[in-house]
């Protein structure tokens, strides 16, 4: 198969550069079963600029009796490490939806960072560090059902006791949202 560029318009060109299979940290592979889209070279980069090179891993990103504030703790002297970790681990949920709350959860607290939002930061890379793996499955067998859930949560948000609510849609077996 040649790769010639493609004439549109009679003066633009453009050039068949072969299947996508890395971009901007995110792994396109294909199968015959669909496409299948990972971060895991970009998590591990993140992991190895963090120095995390134990064996320690985590089952969970969020301990779930974790219920911070901005009170708790001390403020952080210099909370660059806390903002570089949080914007990296939301680029990561392009592809790891299963860290999207405990992301969420941090990320509230980037104005005024404090020693118990670090600690609890700090665990989310250990989750990942256990689940390299993880990606999304777009199947190409599909009947386009969409499916949507939702949940809520009546006054749980501990600062100002306001309800919560999610929602979730998947594109057959594909989580889209």
């Amino acid at each position: 198969m040649s790769h010639k560029p493609y004439q549109i318009n009679n003066a633009t060109w453009m050039k068949d550069l072969r299947p996508l299979s890395y971009f901007i940290g995110l792994q396109v592979s294909s199968c015959r079963n669909g496409y299948y889209l990972s971060q895991a070279k970009y998590a591990y980069d993140l992991l190895a600029r963090l120095g995390i090179t134990d064996s320690v891993t985590s089952l969970t990103p969020l301990d779930s009796n974790v219920h911070l504030t901005p009170f708790d703790g001390f403020p952080l002297e210099d909370a660059t490490l806390y903002l570089q970790l949080v914007d990296n681990l939301i680029y990561l949920t392009v592809t790891r939806r299963d860290i999207a709350y405990a992301v969420h959860v941090v990320s509230q607290f980037m104005s005024a960072s404090r020693t118990i939002h670090f600690t609890t930061v700090l665990r989310i890379p250990y989750y990942v560090k256990d689940t390299l793996g993880h990606g999304l499955q777009f199947s190409s067998k599909s009947s386009f059902i969409l499916s949507g859930y939702t949940d809520a949560n009546w006054t749980d948000d501990p600062t100002n006791k306001r309800s919560t609510t999610d929602y979730c849609f998947y594109l057959v077996d594909s989580f889209i949202f």
